[in-house]
Parts: structure tokens; sequence; C-alpha cells
């Protein structure tokens, strides 16, 4: 697979570090059920198939965050943009 960098241009999945799914929020650690909730957060993920937007850490490259939106089927991706970006608009 071939992920497009915004900064370096499409370089190999190698270069890359696979974080999980865009938009996961952390638990409150304050709140009455933390203990299962960090659970959940942790552990627990859907792992749907089908178009999912992903985080990627261009490790052996530019060092960057990357939101990735891509077919998790047939690992078509759609989308390639700075995290920052993405975090802001899922942040609203």
């Amino acid at each position: 697979m071939r992920i497009p960098c915004p900064f370096c241009g499409e370089r190999d999945l190698q270069e890359y570090s696979f974080l999980g799914e865009a938009g996961l929020k952390r638990p409150d650690p304050a709140a009455h059920d933390a203990q299962k909730q960090f659970h959940d957060y942790v552990h627990i993920r859907e792992n749907k198939a089908g178009t999912t937007k992903e985080l990627w850490h261009h490790t052996y490259g530019c060092r960057s965050w990357i939101a990735v939106e891509r077919n998790t089927l047939t690992h078509e991706i759609f989308s390639s943009e700075f995290a920052s970006v993405t975090l802001k608009e899922l942040a609203k």
C-alpha cells in the first residue's frame, strides 16, 4: 500500500506507523466509570469493513501525523491530510 503524505508525496507503507481510528476521544479520568471507559478506549475498536478515517505517523519520513481516509477492504485511499486539520474538524 502507498500512502500519500501531504508534505513528502506518495510513500510506501513501510515508512509509516499506524495509530488507529481518527477521532477517538480520551475518557475523563475523573468519571465514576473511568476504568471501564479507559479499558474500552484502549482495547475495544469498531474495526469496521469499509471506509474509515485513520491516523498514521510518517515515522521514516517527515514525522508528521496524517489522517488517511481509506477503504479497509480494498486499501483504496480517498484522501490524506495533516492530522491537525482533521482533529480540529472532529472537535467541533
